[in-house]
């Protein structure tokens, strides 16, 4: 919790997803099929599973960007999940005619998951709120890479008002992209990392991106933790905490919403990485995506324990 003993507002920008689960022993091959174990019905996408996990660690989230028309099923099946996790849902967008994503997720049993979806492109076309009404009281905005098209002027000027901007960045990044520069944290993946620099190194891509922004640069690389440049340009790492996965889906966006509300809670990138990556070890240890992020007193207790 924040000094002030308040909890940090958080602003969470990106495209929630209808996401349907599959458990299977094995991923089926080509052209082939298999009967799965098990069958859910959850919400995801990159910032929503962020928002549940800063939720549920005590932040105040609220949520905006894009969502289909308010006729379908998946768009209001996504809302009352939002809702009951206790989720500003009111700078959310309807599109009127606009399918809201669907994926579908296979998981096997060492929990790697395989997906597919299917976004509609006319969700790039939204326009936001206003920044003064998105940005009152803001203690940090945390936006998927994916959605630039629709929020660079939101996080410019979020960065202008002092705000901290942290990117989940689910892709490789063009050098022209806005959000290279108008992100103050930005939190690749290995595979991520090194497709945006072009260097088959987590360090060396850390630090060739670093001529490009002054975002602090991190990259997570699952059980190997994570490797990220200091303010001195020096690289640290900060080891993942070992446990036995069950299923990988949504942890990368619970690392990323807890470290984004530990930051916002006035605790340092070491510190906040840390924590992130006990989140994201305890998720890793139940099936269901975004949904099982972990809830505050599970997370310090887990810490208390690895000390």
């Amino acid at each position: 919790m924040a000094a002030s003993g308040i909890a940090p507002r958080i602003l969470c920008i990106g495209i929630p997803v209808r996401d349907l689960t599959f458990r299977v022993e094995a991923v089926p091959e080509h052209g082939s099929k298999a009967n799965a174990t098990h069958l859910a019905e959850i919400c995801g996408g990159n910032a929503l599973n962020a928002a549940i996990a800063m939720a549920r660690l005590g932040g105040s989230v609220a949520f905006a960007g894009p969502m289909g028309d308010a006729r379908e099923t998946s768009s209001s099946f996504i809302l009352e999940r939002m809702t009951a996790e206790g989720i500003d849902i009111r700078h959310i967008v309807r599109m009127p005619g606009v399918a809201t994503p669907v994926s579908a997720i296979i998981i096997d049993a060492t929990g790697e998951r395989t997906l597919t979806i299917y976004r509609d492109p006319a969700l790039w076309t939204v326009k936001l709120s206003d920044a003064d009404e998105l940005l009152a009281g803001c203690q940090a905005v945390l936006v998927e890479s994916r959605c630039g098209a629709f929020c660079i002027d939101l996080c410019t000027e979020a960065r202008r008002r002092g705000i901290p901007v942290i990117v989940g960045v689910d892709r490789a990044m063009a050098p022209a992209d806005g959000l290279l520069t108008a992100a103050s944290h930005l939190l690749f993946s290995s595979k991520q990392v090194q497709e945006t620099a072009g260097v088959a190194d987590d360090g060396e891509a850390l630090k060739r991106l670093a001529g490009l922004t002054s975002a602090l640069l991190a990259a997570t690389r699952g059980p190997r933790g994570t490797i990220w440049l200091n303010a001195a340009g020096t690289l640290e790492e900060t080891p993942a905490f070992p446990v036995e996965a069950v299923d990988t889906l949504g942890a990368g966006d619970v690392f990323h919403g807890t470290f984004t509300l530990r930051l916002a809670e006035g605790g340092g990138v070491r510190e906040a990485l840390r924590f992130a990556a006990a989140a994201a070890a305890l998720k890793c240890t139940r099936h269901g995506g975004g949904l099982v992020a972990p809830q505050r007193i599970e997370v310090e207790e887990f810490l208390r324990s690895e000390r």
